[in-house]
């Protein structure tokens, strides 16, 4: 809201794009894609509801000024006469048309003519009719590929009627733009200026709502986006620094269609949403076709970069933090938010440290949003190998259990300092989850830890290796939820030793770990 104007400010909305919503403008409506999104009736049609309609409620759709009934094919040359088609240019068509080996235009027209119930045909090498209402239609700009011109049926008397409506509204037209077109060049001057200035003063707000970051601005930020922190399937992340000195890190993300697709989720996801173990969405950037987002920096890099290495190993004291934050995180997530947020990619790649060593999880490109009135989600599979639920590799539905799933394989390598991928020494165990759940399932801890650590809290090190083993179990019913494993590590909720995974074990069997990263 604005303090000045005391006014609601839109930044950002969802749908991205009105038109992408099937039959916004109810039938015979036209929704007009562009900036300047609506729906408009067919020309000869009317709204159904005038008062609806004003109301932005275009569901309804529209219905002919001018009723046409049928008549017997006999009277062919009065039918002729009471009907005509009006071209509509630059039209994206609703899939569900009848497509007829017909050659020239001319006979696609006489078929839709003689058939009473024919709403519109179009001829595009093949002749193309509509034997029912017309609905999801889309106005597309010149030169769209998807575009193609169709001809609607109209009462004769409505034809005449649109001529000479677009006649006079032609006259009109040029009366008014020789006399407004200077004070529309001072108009946009200064709308420019106000726009600029009002931009800048956006990149410097320090109110809780996104911000919308000019690209120019992001660019000098990043020093022409020079220092790359790293890259992924989605795209490249930037460090950069805002003129007050705070640290950013600006992902640009490539790839149109993808790219769109996370950018949405991600914005979608944490617009909105403020956690401590949350990393934390500053602002977005739009400009063509290019998407950005602003994130604040986390100073101590990723997991996995503390995990796997030896030059600085993490003690026992860091890793439990850890351990207990992304419980904390993840349990906010799934229960707390006002949709259940699914995140589909737990692992150490996607755990950041700001300068406390504060555990945050990141990346929501991949993350599910799920209405908390549905207990299932269907989605293709997606996330990493070595921490998909196998109810998602068989192609089920999912719930927030997956994330379980994801973080139990990740608290593996937390307590264990190695990659699940890892060979083992032992003879009839290769993968190191299986390993380890069945030292765990016999009561012996000792070999599981990472024995880098100088220290443990034996406790604390018994209920994660317990946590871990209930996450990874193949029915999802009995895995605990995010909640449950956070009072479980506090130590307000006892649990017994877990069985061993049966579907490990297959995998086991059938795969080596060796072969996939």
């Amino acid at each position: 809201m604005s303090n000045k104007s005391e006014e609601w400010i839109v930044q950002w909305s969802l749908p991205a794009a009105l038109c992408d919503v099937y039959s916004v403008c109810g039938p015979f409506g036209v929704c007009k894609t562009g900036f300047d999104e609506k729906c408009y009736c067919l020309p000869g049609f009317r709204p159904v509801s005038l008062r609806s309609w004003d109301l932005g409620a275009w569901n309804q759709g529209c219905v002919r000024k001018t009723d046409i009934s049928c008549v017997d094919s006999n009277k062919h040359n009065d039918q002729q006469e009471k009907h005509a088609f009006l071209k509509i240019a630059n039209i994206k068509v609703p899939g569900n048309p009848m497509q007829l080996n017909v050659q020239s235009e001319e006979e696609c027209r006489s078929i839709c003519l003689n058939n009473c119930i024919c709403t519109a045909y179009a001829h595009q090498h093949e002749c193309i009719v509509w034997n029912s209402e017309l609905r999801d239609l889309k106005q597309l700009s010149d030169g769209n590929v998807d575009a193609i011109d169709i001809y609607v049926r109209l009462a004769a008397s409505d034809l005449q009627v649109q001529y000479n409506e677009h006649k006079t509204h032609h006259m009109r037209l040029i009366a008014v733009l020789g006399s407004t077109f200077v004070a529309l060049c001072v108009f946009g001057a200064i709308i420019w200026t106000f726009r600029k200035r009002n931009a800048t003063q956006k990149a410097f707000s320090n109110d809780d709502s996104l911000i919308l970051y000019s690209y120019s601005f992001l660019q000098h930020c990043t020093k022409n986006f020079s220092d790359k922190l790293g890259q992924g399937s989605f795209g490249s992340v930037y460090k950069g620094s805002l003129p007050n000195s705070k640290m950013i890190a600006v992902k640009k993300l490539q790839g149109m269609r993808q790219g769109e697709k996370q950018f949405q989720t991600e914005v979608r996801a944490l617009g909105r949403i403020h956690h401590t173990n949350l990393v934390c969405l500053k602002g977005f950037c739009l400009r063509g076709a290019e998407r950005l987002l602003v994130y604040e920096f986390m100073v101590n890099g990723s997991l996995d970069c503390h995990l796997f290495n030896n030059v600085k190993v993490l003690d026992w004291y860091t890793r439990f933090q850890v351990i207990l934050g992304i419980a904390k995180g993840l349990h906010y997530l799934h229960e707390e938010c006002h949709e259940c947020i699914i995140h589909c990619d737990i692992k150490p790649e996607n755990v950041l440290f700001d300068a406390d060593f504060s555990p945050k999880v990141a990346d929501f490109g991949l993350a599910k949003l799920m209405d908390r009135n549905f207990s299932r989600a269907l989605t293709t599979m997606r996330g990493t190998i070595g921490y998909l639920a196998p109810e998602w590799i068989a192609g089920l539905p999912i719930t927030s259990k997956a994330d379980v799933y994801s973080y139990g394989m990740m608290l593996f390598e937390i307590i264990s300092g190695k990659r699940n991928t890892e060979l083992m020494e032992s003879k009839t165990i290769k993968y190191f989850p299986v390993w380890a759940a069945v030292r765990i399932s016999n009561g012996d801890i000792s070999e599981v830890f990472d024995h880098r650590m100088h220290d443990t809290n034996v406790q604390e090190l018994e209920r994660a290796c317990k946590v871990a083993c209930w996450c990874i179990q193949d029915n999802e019913a009995h895995r605990p939820t995010m909640q449950q494993i956070v009072h479980t590590l506090q130590g307000t909720r006892d649990v017994g030793l877990p069985p061993i995974p049966a579907f490990l074990q297959n995998l086991v069997e059938e795969y080596d770990p060796a072969s996939y990263s």
